[in-house]
Formats: structure tokens, sequence, C-alpha cells
């Protein structure tokens, strides 16, 4: 790959697409944002300096579909980085299914696979695969990479991707697939340079943000994780429930008068923080809030942590490590205090001042269990599964981010 090339990293959501741009040598170039697709939709970018290199709008009337607002965004790419630059795509696509346990190139075939999975991922699959067939329009020629959330957590023994249904159901697709696979690949790299002990043992890293997940790491391989057949399961998170009683449900429909489309639409978008609030989804405007029912939320969210820790410490057979990564994880650090404290059973002890400054290392020397801040880089991991793929020749995977830099 020349120097000059670079690579395009595409990550769809369910009214904006993120996007990110990595040189040859995976040093970010720029990073933005598609949003307000079906509103108002803007365009804006920046470079790694912080700096805005563009910010439009148009009415709904001038884009209104994702195709039209793809190739708005792949116009200004070639004027920015000169035409001719781009040399590859990259997707984050929620789930591969049991086809997929890695990144693979998207050839017809596999966008006809990845079609039949609809099912399993209504809300989000659909969404990944717009921009897919888009760009395969749109440039033909350059080479797609899809990268699948599900992938990391190929590496989870039968029983911890098993429910108990009739067998029927799980050779049909009914089991544990675990979600934000890309997210914890990269923690996984990343600890085998910041403390290569705890990389090489029993590891839990919390992923939180508006989406929430923990993910049991042995040897860095995933052996367990909170999410299972959906985004939808284990941990509470922005809009989702988390784990809930399948009985629940059956009430929710037979006795309450539910559709499965207003159940659907309530696990997905009303539920949660937003819900057991009533104000927010927000993290920082809960915590910001001093109302019982903004407390109830965050204090349910970090239980629901604590609770799920306390499955996945069995499943490791204890633990030497806890990493906090995304959002909430990076930045709330009374989150990440109150989530300590109810492990203290573990031995997990941290340094208050030290989480306050959101340190890398925020134990204490006498802790038993390392605590550690870890950001995470889920497009960069994707900008190094598409090179590795459509680029082979270009080297290894992913560099130390520490030297490359990464996008904010």
């Amino acid at each position: 790959m020349p120097a000059n090339k670079s690579i395009l990293v595409v990550n769809a959501g369910s009214s904006s697409i993120k996007f990110a741009v990595y040189g040859a040598d995976l040093a970010p170039q720029v990073h933005g944002e598609l949003e307000g697709i079906g509103t108002l939709p803007r365009l804006w970018a920046r470079c790694p300096d912080g700096s805005t290199v563009i910010d439009r709008s148009w009415y709904p009337r001038d884009l209104s579909d994702t195709h039209a607002l793809i190739s708005a965004l792949t116009v200004w790419l070639e004027s920015h980085l000169g035409e001719g630059k781009l040399a590859a795509i990259g997707h984050r696509v929620a789930i591969g299914g049991l086809s997929h346990s890695a990144p693979t190139l998207i050839t017809p075939e596999v966008l006809d696979r990845l079609r039949a999975l609809k099912a399993l991922a209504p809300l989000h699959l659909p969404r990944n695969l717009e921009p897919i067939e888009s760009l395969a329009r749109l440039h033909p020629h350059l080479p797609q990479v899809a990268c699948f959330d599900t992938a990391f957590h190929r590496s989870m023994p039968k029983v911890a991707c098993t429910y108990g249904l009739p067998r029927q159901f799980a050779e049909a697709g009914a089991r544990r697939y675990g979600f934000h696979g890309l997210s914890y690949e990269y923690i996984a790299r990343r600890l085998s340079e910041i403390q290569p002990a705890a990389a090489t043992g029993r590891t839990i890293v919390a992923h939180l943000g508006s989406g929430s997940s923990l993910c049991a790491l042995r040897s860095g391989r995933s052996i367990a994780t909170t999410m299972g057949f959906s985004p939808l399961s284990g941990l509470v998170m922005g809009t989702r429930p988390g784990e809930l009683d399948a009985g629940l449900m059956i009430w929710l429909i037979r006795d309450r008068g539910m559709s499965i489309d207003q159940v659907e639409h309530m696990l997905y978008h009303e539920s949660g923080l937003k819900g057991v609030s009533g104000l927010s989804s927000d993290m920082r405007e809960l915590l910001a809030n001093s109302c019982s029912q903004a407390r109830e939320a965050v204090e349910l969210f970090v239980y629901r942590i604590a609770i799920e820790c306390g499955g996945l410490v069995a499943a490791l057979g204890g633990l030497d490590a806890l990493v906090f990564t995304a959002g909430i994880g990076e930045r709330a650090a009374s989150i990440r205090g109150a989530v300590c404290e109810r492990l203290g059973w573990l031995g997990v002890r941290i340094d208050d001042d030290a989480n306050a400054a959101n340190a890398q290392c925020i134990s204490t020397a006498d802790s038993p269990v390392s605590v550690l801040v870890i950001p995470t880089n889920e497009e960069l991991m994707v900008a190094g599964h598409t090179r590795a793929l459509a680029l082979p020749q270009t080297g290894s995977l992913v560099p130390n981010p520490d030297k490359k830099g990464t996008p904010t």
C-alpha cells in the first residue's frame, strides 16, 4: 500500500454514521460523523488536532436517505484526501453469526449471508449493511472488510454460549454471541503492552457507555461475556434494560396488551437509565442530578455491574485485573469508585486521587487486583483488520497507539 493511500472506517448506528480515516501506517487522518439521518442531516469532521475541516447541514428534502449521504461523504473525502487516495473500507458489523469467527472481505456471497442474519439483530445489522451496499454501488473497485463485534467471543467455551432451550433452537442460532468484541480485542492488545502479567492472567473488562457489557478474559481470550443473543442483555444501559426474566416479556404482551413492536421499541429505546430515571439516558446528566430517580438509576447501574462481575469471577476462577473502558468507564470516576467499593470483597482497592485524575492505574500498590483505565479504539482495530485483509503487504495489524496517536 503506497504511503499516500488511506483506509476509511465506517461505524453505522441508528441515526448516525461515524467514520474515521487512517493512513497506510494507521496514523489517524480525520474522524467525523454523518448525523441526523432522517431528520436534519449534518456532516462534520475534524483532524486529530481537533481542528474542524467540514461542518455542513442539509434540509431533509436535499439528502433524505443513507445512500445520498454516503455519496456526499465520499465526494467530500475525495476532495479532502485527493481523488483515488482511498484504498479500502472497513466496517464495524454487529453480528457475524456462526459463519464468521474473524473479519472477512465482503463479497456478494458474504453480503447474502449477512442479510440472512437480520432477524438476530433487527435494529443493528440492517443499519450496518446500508453503507456497505451504498459504497459497493458508488465504489465497486474498493475492497470492503466486515469486522464483527461477535467474532472475538467465538473463543468462549460451549457451556458459556448455551441457553437452556430445546436443541432445535440452538441449531437455528439461539446462543450467546456477545458484542463489543472489537473493543475487547483492542483492550486485550493494549493490556499486553501496559501490564503483561495481567494480560496473561484473569481479567474483567468493563465496557461502559450508552451500550455496556463486561467480558472475562483469560490470557487475552474471551471466555464469558454479559451480552448474549442480542445487545439487549446483561448490564443496565442508556436505554436498554439488561437482563430480564422471559416471563416478564410474556406478561407485557399477554396481560398488558403490548404488541411485539411496542415491546421492541421499549426495550431498545425507553428502558435502562432513561426508563428507571424518567429523566435521561446520559450518565453525566444523572450524576449531576440529585433527585431520587436519578440516584436510583445510577445505583442500579453500579449494582448490576458488581453482580455480573461476580459471575465472571466464578467463570475465571479468580481475578487478577479489572479494566474500565468506553465513555463512562474512561471518564466517570464516581462510577468506577462505586463499582470498586462493591468489589472490595475481592480485595479490590483503589487510590482515590488516581481515580479522580483518570490515571491509567487507579489501584493501590497493595491491591491484589490491578485496576486500570484504558481508552478503547474500535476504529483502529477495524482499520488494522482492513489493512491486513485488503492490503496484506503492509505488515503488522495494529501499531502501538501511543506511537501513532488515536482520534479524539
